[in-house]
Formats: structure tokens, sequence, C-alpha cells
């Protein structure tokens, strides 16, 4: 019976381990996971789970006896340390474990401050892992000093829960303004507000010079001179595929671990999905780091493992959660050259990302009817007129039978 091993024990590897199943696959299954916790979702940890309004078990993807029950067998909280594609084994420790297809979830790991700007003092968090927010949540107190670098999403997410606990908040971004690299200047501007009515206040075009303290961060030292107070740091700059495991075993790397269509990679019978995996897209390449995808593409590379030999359509949607608002975000807005918005009653606002008369991307404010409407238009082909969306009036619903 054909052995499947699942290296990373993620949202992206239980998919595959469960689409497996589900499809009748009823050779041996082993997924080997570094963290000791049982396979769980990554979104709420700095969100609900950093709020504490979210118990770790609710964060679990299946109850703990789904795995015993479906004969996956988990080895938690040990890392794979070298892969032969030849021989068709992994090495676990002291242990060698043979495999007729190997599936590479490896995820991602966040970038860290560098030590020569006080990256290594103490105090000093990313947000990736469960081990990293439970390491946190006890700095946490109201009237502390928190201070964010990076204005992507996963740091703003953080400033809006210590805002809410009470804190004293300064987000930090090098960049002209926060989400520069994935939003425009509307959404940026949406979230800038937000923020800056909560109370947290956000630089801008401000670089880090260094951070401050003996032992312990105390301060940190911009370029242009000012330091800011603080009690601890969490840095939000970023994150790079998991990929180093598959290029020390000669598998092809092109920004993560390069697949076809499939899910396959350079070498026979290893696959690869998630947030470490690239793949073809409009004739490009590239490398999504989302539940939407972990869960597609994984449960994709089952079906292909099974023989089915579907390619993958990637349909993007992403999500965050700050304060009151709930941000959706279909597709891809690369390329976009106009945004159009969409202002409804309320708190409700969307932005359409055009590429001249083709529809991208739609990112919507509290706007779930935006959301869904402008991801069924993406995934149709569909771009409505503009000066349809922008009005109010349009029923958007309607827009999908035009």
């Amino acid at each position: 019976m054909a052995h499947v091993v699942i290296v990373g024990a993620g949202q992206a590897g239980a998919a595959v381990a469960a689409k497996l199943r589900a499809l009748g696959h009823d050779g041996q299954i082993t997924m080997i996971g570094e963290e000791p916790s049982p396979p769980y979702q990554r979104p709420p940890l700095s969100k609900a789970y950093l709020l504490g309004e979210m118990e770790e078990e609710r964060l679990w993807l299946r109850a703990p006896d789904f795995w015993g029950q479906h004969n996956i067998a988990l080895k938690l909280g040990t890392k794979v340390t070298a892969i032969d594609t030849g021989a068709q084994t992994v090495t676990v420790g002291g242990e060698t474990i043979a495999y007729d297809d190997l599936v590479l979830t490896t995820g991602s790991t966040p970038r860290r401050l560098p030590a020569a700007v006080g990256g290594d003092l103490g105090g000093v968090y990313t947000v990736r892992t469960l081990a990293d927010v439970d390491a946190m949540r006890a700095e946490f107190q109201p009237g502390r000093n928190l201070v964010v670098v990076g204005g992507g999403y996963i740091g703003l997410e953080a400033a809006a829960v210590a805002r809410k606990l009470g804190l004293n908040v300064t987000v930090i971004e090098m960049a002209p303004r926060i989400l520069q690299r994935v939003a425009a200047p509307e959404t940026s501007a949406y979230f800038r507000k937000l923020h800056g009515d909560a109370g947290a206040v956000i630089l801008e075009e401000t670089g880090l010079d260094r951070l401050v303290g003996d032992g312990h961060v105390s301060a940190v030292r911009l370029k242009d001179g000012r330091e800011l107070p603080a009690d601890f740091v969490i840095a939000g700059v970023g994150i790079t595929p998991g990929a180093e495991l598959a290029e020390a075993a000669g598998i092809a790397i092109e920004n993560g671990i390069r697949t076809d269509e499939t899910g396959q990679t350079s070498a026979p019978h290893v696959w690869a999905a998630g947030d470490c995996a690239s793949f073809p897209h409009n004739g490009g390449r590239i490398r999504l780091e989302s539940v939407g995808n972990a869960i597609d593409q994984g449960e994709l590379v089952a079906e292909n493992i099974m023989g089915a030999g579907v390619v993958y359509q990637a349909k993007p949607w992403f999500w965050s959660d700050q304060y009151d608002c709930k941000l959706q975000i279909a597709g891809l807005n690369t390329g976009y050259d106009r945004v159009v918005t969409r202002q409804t009653e309320g708190e409700a606002v969307s932005y359409w990302y055009y590429q001249g008369d083709r529809l991208l991307a739609v990112d919507a404010m509290n706007d779930s009817r935006a959301y869904m409407v402008g991801k069924r238009l993406i995934e149709m082909g569909k771009a409505p007129d503009a000066a349809k969306i922008s009005d109010p009036a349009t029923d958007l619903k309607a827009l999908l039978k035009g």
C-alpha cells in the first residue's frame, strides 16, 4: 500500500491528509510537524486568540480523535532534517521513513529583525506560531508601550489588539504608506484613519535605526534620531517560504518550492502546497500566503496523488480583522491602473481594482456583499462598468446576470 508522507502539519498538510482519506486512499499517511500542537488555524492567532476571545482548542482544525480515527499518523514536535529523493526517504531524528509520495507543506517563516539592530534583545517578537503568541501574551497589559515594526496586515492586526487592550501603540513603516506592497492608497488611507481614530500612532516613511536596551528592549531609535519608549516590540516585516529542506535535497526553487500546475515539484513523487509553493498563474508564477490557497492547493495535490491529473486554478481570497472592521479581499490587484470606490450607507466601503476594462480585485471593508459579488465576477471573468460600481443605487447582484 502506498505510503504518503506529509512534511508540515499546518493548514495545507491537514488538507492533504483529510482529502486523501475522503478520496479513499487506504495506504499509510504520516504527517510530520515541528510544533507540538495538532494542526491548527493560524489567522486567529493575531486576532481573537491574542485578545483572549478564543481558546487553544478552538484553533484546532480537527477534533483530537480525528487523526487516529482516520489512521493518519501524527509525528509532532519533531523535525525532518533531510530528504533523499533518489531513495525516497526522509530523515526524522535518527529515523528514516520511506515514502511512495512526499508532500511538502513546510509553510513560511517570519523575518526577524537582525541582531545588528538589536533584534536579539528580549521582548522582541514575531507573530507566526502558537508559541510565538503564547510567549508575548503577558506583555499585553494596559498602559504599556508597544512599537510595531512594519505596517502590513500582521503588524496592523497586532496593533489593533493592543489598542483594544489599552496599550500605547506606535507602528513604524519604512515605505511611504502602510500596506503599500499589497493595497491601493485608498485602502491604506482607510486603515491609517481607522488606527488613528483608535488612538494608535502610525509613522510612515520612518526607518528603524536600532532597538535600544540592556538585554531587554527599552526603546526604539528611529533613523531621524527620535527614540520611542518600548516595553516590547513586534516585528511584522514579512515572511520567507519554507524551502530550505527542499533546496538541500536538490529540488528546484523559485520564490519557494517550484511546482507545475498539478502541484508536482522537480523531483519525482514529490509535491508541494501552501505558503511554501510557487506555481504557474496567468502566464507567470506566484506564491500565495492564504488559508484558501493552502486548503485548495492541498486538496488538489491529494487528488493528483490519487491520479486525477487536475490543473490548479487559483481563486485568491484573503481577510483581516482590525477593531470592528472586517476586510475581505477577492482576487489579486497586481498590475491595476485605477481604483473605483463604492461607498454605501454606514461604514461599508469597497475599492475595485481595474486594469483597463478588466476587474482584478476587490477590497471590501464591512461590506460582505461587495466581496461576494466581486469574487464571483472575477471568477466569471466579468468586469462591470465602473460607473455602475461607484453608484450606490446599483444592485450588485444584478451585475452577475449582466
